[in-house]
């Protein structure tokens, strides 16, 4: 799960890890009223939408006086932002970060990450802040320092302080980033985070170690634990189809292609989608309903998938094991009859009660095409889209 930055910058706060003063805004007067509460002579009107490139999309505005900060947040709030992580669709921007400005000496980065290749939370720090990472891992990866954190003692200060050191953060200053690194540690550990971002951690002018910048996602398998973090969630910035298949406790991710599928179990989704590819199709989205899934449950996957206008036509890949042939059978049948579907639909089935499972869909009176294998399936519905 997502949240803003504003938000982040708040939980950063809370765990003693230095950020400007700033506050959130949903209206213009809220923006100038936040604003004069600044004691800032330069006062930053960031753009809040779940997507990074904010600034070089216009963004991030610097404002010198309140009327700058009005006229700028009449700019952005209602806009339609478009960042290289938006897609060319954008975001409409709904809220704003005000907050007052630093005289910045140098910026720096500093991350975490689950490292899946260790299996232990990483710290990441470069002298090469304010530019993506991403770039920096792809041109200069000498530029970046890590640190894999013993789960058994945590991020110890020697550790934060080697990285201070090899970024070369100002020696009188090593102190505060250390300090801004185990709290950044804390935060990450104790909130289930699965990233943490410090894009750019900042040094200024006046001695201080700030976040200028805030990203932080958290494993959504862990928010049962969390119910102050689940509380952040903007359905606003999230796909409506993603929002509603969470609803029913199923696992949906949209994508750009055509076909869409429904599948039981991650790996087979991750193979089917993979074995479309294969065939010369595009699949629109990572579709898992799971192992326990009811009759109700199928229905409103297959009314999800056709819910996006590109969806042309449906592959249902299903091995029974927990998740038997025959409810899924019956999901399918009733959601095409309640959404008189008019798009090509293969379905392959096997496992527990798969004779049960064709047989409720050969007798449903619906146009569906058969599969005998997961290749034969892909290779169908492919087929059948390009008619």
């Amino acid at each position: 799960m997502n949240i803003h930055e504003y938000q982040a910058k708040e939980i950063l706060r809370k765990y003693g890890v230095a950020v400007p003063n700033g506050n959130v805004a949903f209206t213009v007067e809220e923006a100038v009223n936040v604003a004069k509460s600044l004691s800032s002579d330069v006062v930053v009107v960031k753009a809040q939408i779940h997507a990074g490139g904010r600034g070089k999309a216009g963004g991030v505005k610097l404002a010198k006086n309140l009327n700058e900060v009005r006229d700028y947040a009449k700019q952005l709030l209602g806009k339609t932002l478009v960042t290289h992580q938006t897609g060319p669709e954008g975001k409409e921007v709904k809220r704003l970060l005000i907050e007052e400005g630093s005289k910045i000496q140098k910026e720096y980065y500093i991350g975490m990450v689950v490292d899946r290749v260790t299996n232990r939370v990483v710290m990441m720090a470069s002298e090469e802040g304010g530019t993506e990472i991403e770039e920096v891992a792809a041109k200069t990866p000498e530029k970046i320092f890590k640190e894999i954190i013993d789960p058994t003692v945590g991020l110890m200060p020697f550790q934060a302080r080697k990285l201070a050191y090899a970024i070369n953060i100002p020696s009188l200053l090593v102190n505060k980033a250390v300090k801004f690194m185990m709290g950044l540690y804390q935060v990450f550990v104790e909130k289930d985070a699965s990233i943490a971002e410090i894009n750019p951690l900042v040094v200024t002018e006046d001695g201080n170690v700030l976040a200028l910048d805030a990203k932080i996602n958290f494993d959504s398998n862990a928010l049962y634990r969390h119910p102050d973090i689940k509380e952040l969630r903007d359905l606003d910035e999230e796909d409506p189809k993603e929002v509603e298949a969470s609803r029913y406790d199923l696992n949906y991710i949209a994508l750009d292609g055509n076909i869409g599928c429904m599948v039981n179990g991650a790996g087979l989704a991750m193979a089917t989608m993979d074995i479309i590819k294969y065939y010369g199709g595009d699949p629109a989205n990572f579709l898992d309903v799971g192992g326990g899934a009811t009759t109700e449950k199928v229905k409103e996957a297959f009314k999800i998938i056709l819910s996006d206008p590109k969806v042309e036509g449906i592959f249902v890949n299903i091995f029974g094991g927990i998740m038997k042939c025959d409810i899924i059978a019956n999901g399918i049948v009733t959601a095409a009859k309640e959404v008189e579907l008019d798009r090509p639909l293969v379905v392959r089935l096997e496992g527990t009660n798969v004779e049960l499972g064709k047989e409720i869909l050969n007798k449903s009176g619906l146009n569906i095409v058969a599969a005998d294998s997961m290749a034969d399936g892909a290779k169908k519905i492919v087929e059948l889209v390009k008619k």
